[in-house]
């Protein structure tokens, strides 16, 4: 499957940006143009349903013939989301279909104009705890928002939210293969602001908030879904030590604790745990899941306490060749820095000096991180505000110097003006796309 696209890919007649409408796959896009729409004598249909099957992309992978795809969540300035998927071998980008309208069981009697409502006019988490401490019947004004994202055997997941002044159950799930969206079973609770992991092709889901008698309520409680049964299953709840530890019960009234991330590392689920009072988020390590023990457990301390934080506490992680690697905004509104951790010493180290980002006060999510085919990405808006995958490529892997590395057959194309201050990185833009005043919400890579 992964020679026939690739052979065919060059041949296609699509253009740098296209839609792909409703049941017609992102991989049968790439094709379409040269076999399936100009020569459809060439391929039967039964061939044509075989290459679409799900049995066909686990052979694939048995056989290591899968492609990473990445795909994109923007939101307009009308508060509308969209999917954008990439295929960075070919730099060409396809729109998701929307999401179709459904009936949450939350609210029967007033239903939703679509799902994108569910998660569309997003509200800052800071915002929305603000109001955690403020009028009880806040939460009736706000519009739907709060959903999850995550992403496991190929298919990407978005997870409750709040309906209003309810939290959502609902599970949708999208299969690129089909380009279709359907609904999964729903969670056990309904929840919003979650954090979501992978471990052992599993989709863990951890925390977030839920509407109580005096507002908004913390989460504590954890529960994994089975792609392969369509399963939930109960996790124990994360004990929220350091909560517990708190001098006086006033603290503990006041600080609320909350997962501000989870990451899948060295087979464990890392969750860093903050606790909030408006204005400030103060962090107090966190929490890990053992699978094999079915038992969480605390965060080494360098670890927790140096995870670097975001705007409202969010940590921003994500792993590549086993190596855990953290975003960290500086004061500057052009620059970051990445650093590793380093489990040996239980610290956190500077591993990219430069991140060459604009950090726009205005944007919710200014850049994000990724990784796929082995290495570190960052997503992000330049200057001029078109949106940029960017490929971090450590001096050592190359194996040469920039020049020479950049002139070689195939490589990427180097950005000569993104070099950070350390010559230890050089920055590829792999991708750039013009999306107007969209702003980045999430990214997820899919194998496919």
């Amino acid at each position: 499957m992964g020679a026939i696209l690739s052979l065919a890919g060059p041949k296609c007649k699509t253009s740098e940006y296209s839609e792909v409408p409703q049941n017609d796959g992102c991989k049968r896009q790439k094709i379409s143009s040269n076999i399936f729409e100009e020569s459809p004598r060439l391929v039967s249909q039964k061939w044509k349903a075989t290459i679409m099957t799900p049995e066909l992309l686990k052979l694939r992978k048995e056989l290591g013939r899968t492609e990473e795809w990445v795909y994109i969540l923007t939101k307009s300035e009308d508060d509308k989301l969209f999917w954008h998927a990439l295929d960075p071998s070919s730099r060409k980008w396809q729109r998701l279909p929307p999401l179709p309208s459904i009936l949450c069981e939350e609210e029967p009697s007033k239903g939703l104009s679509g799902l994108w409502n569910m998660i569309g006019p997003s509200i800052n988490i800071a915002d929305l705890l603000r109001r955690w401490l403020g009028r009880k019947d806040a939460m009736d004004e706000i519009p739907f928002c709060g959903s999850a994202i995550g992403a496991v055997n190929g298919c990407i997941y978005l997870l409750g939210g709040f309906s209003r002044s309810s939290a959502m159950k609902c599970v949708w799930r999208f299969d690129p293969i089909s380009n279709v969206w359907s609904e999964a079973n729903p969670m056990s609770v309904g929840r919003a602001y979650c954090k979501t992991g992978i471990l052992n092709n599993k989709l863990y889901v951890v925390g977030g908030v839920s509407r109580g008698p005096g507002g908004l309520s913390p989460l504590r409680s954890a529960e994994v879904y089975d792609p392969c049964s369509d399963t939930w299953s109960q996790v124990p709840s994360m004990p929220f030590s350091k909560a517990q530890a708190l001098p006086t019960p006033f603290l503990v009234d006041m600080l609320k604790p909350i997962a501000t991330g989870m990451i899948s590392y060295s087979g464990r689920l890392c969750v860093p745990q903050s606790l909030y009072s408006w204005p400030f988020f103060v962090d107090v390590g966190g929490e890990m899941y053992d699978p094999e023990t079915n038992s969480w457990t605390e965060m080494p301390v360098g670890m927790g306490e140096g995870w670097p934080a975001r705007r409202a506490g969010t940590k921003v992680s994500v792993v590549v060749d086993d190596e855990l690697y953290a975003l960290d905004p500086s004061n500057s509104l052009d620059s970051g820095k990445i650093k590793v951790y380093d489990q040996r010493e239980d610290a956190w180290k500077v591993v990219i000096g430069k991140v060459p980002i604009c950090d726009f006060s205005d944007a919710e999510s200014p850049s994000l991180l990724a990784a796929f085919h082995g290495k570190l990405h960052v997503i992000a808006k330049d200057a001029s505000r078109q949106i940029e995958v960017l490929q971090a490529d450590l001096r050592d892997d190359l194996g040469s110097s920039p020049s020479s590395s950049s002139s070689s057959p195939g490589s990427l194309e180097e950005h000569p003006d993104l070099l950070p201050e350390s010559d230890t990185v050089v920055w590829k833009v792999i991708a750039a796309r013009d999306f107007g005043s969209a702003e980045l919400v999430s990214c997820q890579v899919l194998e496919i």
